[in-house]
């Protein structure tokens, strides 16, 4: 996640010659310049047929335009204590098969059985998706943890995959990533990270904002300090407004600066693509190229990326 001393002007990055689609998420991270993915939620399990129907065809719209324009596409798994539909078997059924599942990224959290977080991740690498990121998921909502940890569970997956020994990095076979969270001690985040049980390939962490970039700068502090060379993305949540019952909600989950938001949005005036934008900006005077943007609508996301970027 260090600055490039020449930037490459793009965004998102195309394939790379002889790059095959196990690879090219870890190579994209791996390579100097900005990086710019989006994660999307599935529709949520609780909607009727019919709607859930509809709300699959803006997603894909939403995704193909995304995937169309060679942006890597991180889809979550049951995100903030509410069930979601799975997104590999609408994804793999109803993209097309011009669809380059080496862009889509989906998560897998341990609160399902064993056995369905092993099969995941089997179809995941069988239909060839770019990486799958294995976090724990909220132990307070919903259903129990398959394992105590997320570590426990990518080290299953590894030991269920025919000559997989251990961290695969350029081995051909599906990346598997971690979660981090900088509000949390640094020194035993980062030291997930490096522990050699866990050779995780990759990272992402909990969403930041500009209003409190002390935690990250932290983290990012000690990950120097230990000498960490995994790379990884960091999270923007995408505020679409400062209604205090939304953000309230959303405080259940991550750290929200309601404060610094309802300045902007109400005293300000700002758009939602100009607070964004800000965020962006303070990561990248910080060195931060790589990151996922969260909470883009599924229908629009490209658009509203494009309106966020402009203002870079």
């Amino acid at each position: 996640m260090s600055a490039s001393p020449n930037p490459a002007p793009s965004p998102h990055v195309a394939p790379l010659p002889g790059s095959t689609p196990e690879s090219r998420f870890l190579e994209a991270l791996r390579a100097p310049g900005p990086l710019r993915a989006v994660e999307l939620r599935p529709p949520p399990s609780t909607l009727d047929r019919t709607a859930a129907m509809e709300a699959w065809i803006d997603a894909h719209h939403g995704v193909g335009r995304l995937l169309g324009s060679g942006r890597f596409v991180l889809f979550t798994d049951d995100a903030v204590g509410s069930r979601e539909e799975e997104s590999l078997a609408h994804l793999t059924a109803n993209l097309g098969p011009d669809a380059d599942l080496a862009q889509v990224v989906p998560f897998l959290t341990c609160k399902h059985s064993l056995e369905y977080c092993l099969l995941f991740a089997r179809r995941a690498a069988s239909h060839g998706f770019g990486a799958l990121t294995v976090t724990g998921g909220d132990p307070a909502v919903g259903l129990p943890r398959c394992v105590p940890r997320s570590r426990d569970l990518r080290i299953r997956i590894r030991e269920g995959r025919p000559g997989n020994g251990g961290g695969n990095g350029g081995s051909g076979l599906l990346p598997l990533g971690a979660w981090v969270n900088p509000v949390r001690d640094p020194r035993e985040q980062v030291g997930f990270l490096q522990a050699q049980e866990d050779p995780a390939d990759y990272f992402l962490t909990q969403v930041v904002s500009h209003h409190d970039l002390a935690p990250l700068d932290r983290f990012l502090e000690e990950a120097h300090r230990q000498g960490l060379a995994m790379p990884g993305l960091v999270g923007v949540f995408h505020y679409r407004s400062a209604n205090p019952t939304t953000l309230a909600r959303l405080a259940r989950f991550l750290p929200v600066p309601a404060e610094g938001l309802r300045r902007e949005f109400d005293d300000e005036g700002l758009p939602a693509a100009e607070v964004t934008a800000r965020t962006l900006r303070a990561l990248a005077a910080r060195g931060v190229e790589k990151v996922y943007l969260s909470n883009l609508a599924l229908g629009s996301a490209a658009s509203d990326l494009r309106r966020i970027e402009a203002r870079l």
